[in-house]
């Protein structure tokens, strides 16, 4: 009886993303199931397309038109199970493609391509030097003709076990010596994927953990839900300094004696590799890492050892998620307030949702953590939905920094001109005269921030996207931080009408300079995207941050949390008044937010720390519950704001974005969406929804694309989200695609 599979094409529109039904050439029938990467032929032209089985079964008399599959890969490429269930999980939730979930979870190289070969199509790995050849001792080496010391040095180094070829080559063996004994039977050579030891340096080193009674307590209340093998959530909520980690690892190595295995998510790059040292130094080698600083063999090793189950611990950042791992007893979220857990591209999930999934399945416990909680999830804690466990005390009883307000409307009134204040010059001098490190925050990169002219008022612009470009002064250009677009040099004269420019505002490069004025010999370290564009770049500056190389470490928020240093006793917030007057609901949770954790780098060993934050609103009520470390009443201020202005978490927020290369296309298409969902929505008054729009984005025009939103305050739910797919299917029957493409986003702050 033929065979049949349905597929999901890669490279598919939402409106056309469908599964289509291909026969199964026999040759394959033993090599498809469900999860199964293919090729087949797709569309007029039969052209190639990559594939992923989802349903497999067998039809009497199959349709006549049906095309067959050409190739399918290897069986170790299949999707599990579980990873399946995710596929469908994050279409329904994100309204991606079936593809689009598909490539979330695969590394790039372990992704497949078409090529040609001997005629016909078939399927390519992206990625094909990921093994070496490994020689093992089988046989003894002869006597006669007598062996060469080379040769007996061989055997006698493979004797303690298999070794790669490069392994022998750091011994002197060369590879005709290796040949010549496979030749004589004595070794036999075989293809293996490198062994990728990416933390060898960090040492096995592992210390009993001396809990302080309130982390003994934290951990005794989560230890039972850890045990129970069935889904749990609980918030870890401690003050920044009250130890956190510590109860983590005491989780991941209770879960280990239970045989289970962990996963631990971490916001940004900048924070793995502290947590990855202080994971190997415990628990050794059994770690695997996934992040985009991995170049593409790393995470494919990497990936290969999770899949292989030779992983017991898997730390990253949010496309960790979907690692292959299978038993998970735990799922640690740290800095769980962190929007880098939203992705901003297809599939556009969240950590925490997929997260939620996983555990699910699992019978797993998911921690979410923070010293600045989402207000969502602190309001799950309040509600009883989530386990909330609190740490009150900085770990070791030491105080939290004592924080003070630099006006900066007083110091250009005193006439400092500087983006440094002088307050801030003098403690940073004091803190040089001690010895002590100082940690600075300014959320913005490059030298100036806008370019204007002083005659008719007109900014320098991208000319792709509606912001203003950013003045860089080692490339001595303009730059565009959306899409990239460069002018250089920088211009002096206005385009429009060839008046004078004047750059203006300030970012870290602007910074830095004042600082090498201010404090000449003052070792300064500036880490932001533009500094840490090399590999391992992170790892490296904060190393040698760490050893005492660098007085000042001055970045962007890459700095501001999670961060462990013991002798940074001072702590200088800049230009947080930009965020302050920012867009989207979360402005003043993301304030609230970023000066808490940047304080609470300071003062987190012997010495006592103190910090500063520079803003022309130091009365400003979130600035002082910030410095007062007092996020109870910050949550009181903003739950009360969110349910009288009616968002999340008393509505899900959904926008569905639309973007096209002609403005007014993108605007008609937006209002006829609106037209069309309210006139469903009109026929199922059930469904509880606001519309708000259609209106332009914050930012207009990106990538010389027009961008328009319509906002939806929801009930994300089952009925609401078939509503959405009826309004996409109508859309697409009126050719309202070819105008704008739709893109919907359930994790937005307002913008897309």
């Amino acid at each position: 009886m033929p065979q049949i599979a349905k597929v999901a094409v890669s490279d598919a529109t939402i409106h056309f993303d469908k599964l289509y039904s291909y026969l199964v050439p026999q040759e394959l029938a033993e090599h498809i199931w469900p999860g199964s990467m293919v090729l087949v032929p797709f569309g007029a032209g039969s052209k190639p397309r990559m594939a992923v089985v989802l349903e497999c079964g067998e039809e009497t008399e199959p349709d006549p038109r049906l095309k067959t599959i050409l190739d399918a890969a290897p069986e170790e490429a299949r999707l599990t199970p579980d990873l399946i269930e995710l596929v469908h999980f994050l279409r329904d939730r994100t309204f991606c493609t079936w593809f689009e979930a598909v490539k979330a979870m695969i590394p790039y190289g372990a992704q497949y391509q078409p090529a040609r070969k001997d005629g016909r199509w078939v399927m390519q790995s992206r990625l094909s030097r990921t093994a070496e050849p490994v020689y093992t001792l089988v046989g003894e080496l002869p006597q006669k003709p007598k062996p060469g010391p080379k040769q007996a040095a061989a055997v006698q180094a493979l004797r303690d076990g298999p070794l790669s070829r490069k392994e022998l080559a750091e011994q002197g063996i060369s590879d005709a010596t290796l040949k010549t004994l496979c030749e004589k039977g004595v070794l036999s050579v075989e293809q293996r994927d490198k062994l990728l030891d990416l933390f060898a340096s960090i040492p096995f080193d592992p210390r009993p953990l001396e809990l302080s009674p309130e982390q003994q307590a934290a951990y005794d209340a989560l230890e039972p839900d850890l045990t129970a093998r069935q889904p749990r959530a609980a918030l870890l909520y401690g003050v920044t300094g009250s130890g956190k980690t510590a109860v983590f690892l005491k989780l991941i190595e209770r879960t280990l004696e239970l045989g289970r295995k962990a996963l631990v998510l971490v916001p940004e790059i900048s924070l793995t590799p502290q947590m990855i040292r202080r994971l190997k130094q415990m628990f050794g080698s059994r770690l695997a890492v996934q992040h985009s600083a991995l170049n593409n063999t790393e995470r494919l090793l990497q990936w290969r050892m999770i899949q292989s189950g030779k992983a017991d611990i898997v730390v990253g950042t949010r496309s960790a998620v979907f690692a292959p791992l299978r038993d998970i007893g735990l799922i640690i979220i740290d800095e769980e307030q962190e929007h880098t857990y939203q992705s901003e591209s297809a599939p556009r999930y969240s950590a925490h949702d997929v997260a939620k999934k996983r555990a699910a399945a699992e019978g797993a416990l998911l921690v979410f953590a923070s010293a600045t909680p989402r207000t969502e999830t602190y309001h799950a804690a309040q509600s009883g939905r989530l386990r909330l466990v609190t740490l009150t005390q900085r770990y070791g009883g030491r105080p939290l920094p004592t924080v003070d307000f630099i006006d900066m409307r007083a110091e250009l009134a005193a006439g400092n001109p500087r983006e440094v204040s002088g307050r801030l010059v003098q403690e940073l001098k004091v803190n040089l005269q001690k010895g002590e490190q100082s940690i600075l925050l300014l959320n913005r990169r490059g030298y100036r921030t806008v370019a204007m002219c002083s005659v008719c008022g007109h900014v320098i612009k991208c000319p792709n996207c509606s912001v203003p470009m950013v003045y860089h002064k080692p490339q001595q250009a303009l730059m565009c931080h959306h899409c990239g677009h460069q002018v250089r040099p920088a211009p002096q004269r206005c385009p429009e009408c060839g008046g004078k420019l004047n750059y203006s505002g300030f970012g870290t490069q602007r910074v830095e300079e004042e600082l090498e004025q201010l404090l000449p010999g003052a070792r300064i370290l500036r880490m932001d995207q533009d500094s840490t564009g090399q590999k391992n770049s992170h790892e490296k500056m904060l190393a040698e941050f760490a050893a005492g190389q660098h007085d000042i470490l001055l970045g962007t928020q890459m700095v501001a949390k999670g961060l462990d240093f013991e002798k940074v006793t001072l702590v200088g917030v800049l230009g947080i008044d930009s965020m302050l007057f920012g867009q989207g609901f979360r402005a003043f949770e993301n304030v609230f937010s970023l000066v808490t954790q940047v304080i609470g780098r300071g003062g987190r060993a012997e010495l006592p720390g103190r910090a500063l934050i520079q803003t022309v609103v130091p009365e400003h009520p979130v600035l002082k519950l910030a410095a007062a470390q007092d996020y109870p009443a910050f949550y009181r201020q903003e739950i009360a704001f969110r349910k009288f202005s009616l968002y999340p978490p008393f509505c899900a927020f959904c926008v569905v974005g639309f973007t096209g290369k002609q403005e007014g296309a993108v605007c008609q298409a937006a209002f006829a969406f609106a037209r069309i969902l309210a006139d469903l929505a009109a026929k199922q008054p059930e469904i509880p929804l606001r519309l708000l729009g259609p209106a332009p984005m914050n930012i207009g025009m990106l990538a010389g694309k027009y961008r328009y939103k319509l906002t939806i305050k929801c009930r994300n739910d089952a009925a609401f989200r078939a509503l959405m797919r009826g309004a996409l299917d109508e859309y697409a029957k009126q050719k309202l695609p070819a105008k704008a493409t739709v893109a919907l986003d359930f994790n937005s702050d307002g913008d897309m």
